[in-house]
């Protein structure tokens, strides 16, 4: 009898630290992109915003403009308030027209990478289309290099197209892509919204992905869209939505995800944020 009590209490054991080494973790900082207060910034000003973001205990941030400040400004502003400027988006016009402006820019604002979120424009997104992107990409992902700053890519979910044996425009993006020059950030409402699986695609592409944009997406909103366009009040609190974030999370922790940060473009996001960050507060080591 004591003997199998002894063997029970080994089995729990082993089955309680099993248990503890599947539970994934955020292997990679969370920050902010800081268009999730796009409203704020315009209404309150940028001081106050960035107030709200030190508050909430952020210190990394994704910028997306500067609200009208000169880069040098809005760095100080982020300085002051312990804010690390990681990464900011950029027009993909002004990607093919003055990367070396952009660069400047980057330098001058603290960043070490420098993207773009949209380059769907009149055309549609088809494999010329596709194979076009890629090369101004690679062009522009040169240059920057060049710079000491790094190029990455927002998808945004009309790059799914089906092409090839089972594949989609995507992976044709990524094949087309100097890996060198070229990394992508996942937003995964983009991923799930066109019916995508983001756990999946990360596995895929282990070493492409710099950055995630945490994000969920309403339960009951249909998927399998390419238009890269949902109402923003489809964007709900991380775990009540459609993502399957133990999975996510899981995944690039396997992966090259050097940073994940929260987005929320939804006009509650003041309300949301907070509770977000409890969310995620089960992930953490």
């Amino acid at each position: 009898m004591i003997r199998h009590i002894a063997a029970c209490i080994v089995l729990l054991a082993v089955s309680v630290v099993a248990s503890a080494e599947e539970k994934p973790m955020l292997k990679a900082p969370v920050g902010l992109q800081l268009y999730s207060l796009r409203t704020q910034f315009q209404a309150e000003g940028v001081p106050k915003t960035l107030d709200r973001v030190k508050d909430l205990g952020f210190k990394y941030v994704e910028l997306a403009g500067t609200y009208n400040l000169p880069p040098d400004k809005f760095k100080a502003m982020l300085d002051e308030r312990g804010l690390t400027p990681i990464a900011g988006h950029f027009s993909f016009d002004r990607f093919k027209a003055d990367p070396e402006g952009i660069a400047s820019d980057a330098k001058a604002l603290g960043l070490q990478y420098a993207g773009t979120a949209w380059v769907k424009g009149k055309e549609p997104f088809d494999e010329k289309y596709c194979r076009e992107v890629a090369a101004a990409f690679n062009k522009a992902g040169k240059a920057l290099a060049d710079k000491g700053i790094k190029f990455y890519y927002h998808i945004h979910g009309y790059e799914f197209v089906p092409f090839g044996d089972g594949g989609t425009l995507f992976d044709l993006l990524v094949k087309e892509t100097d890996p060198q020059y070229v990394s992508f950030e996942m937003d995964i409402l983009w991923v799930v919204y066109p019916g995508q699986d983001p756990a999946k695609l990360l596995a895929k592409y282990p070493d492409r992905f710099c950055f995630t944009h945490l994000k969920d997406l309403r339960k009951g909103v249909p998927t399998g869209a390419l238009t890269g366009n949902t109402d923003v009040r489809n964007d709900v609190t991380l775990g009540t939505g459609q993502v399957d974030y133990p999975a996510v999370i899981r995944a690039a922790a396997n992966s090259g995800v050097k940073y994940h940060f929260i987005e929320d473009e939804s006009p509650t996001v003041i309300t949301q944020l907070p509770q977000t960050l409890k969310f995620l507060e089960q992930f953490k080591q």
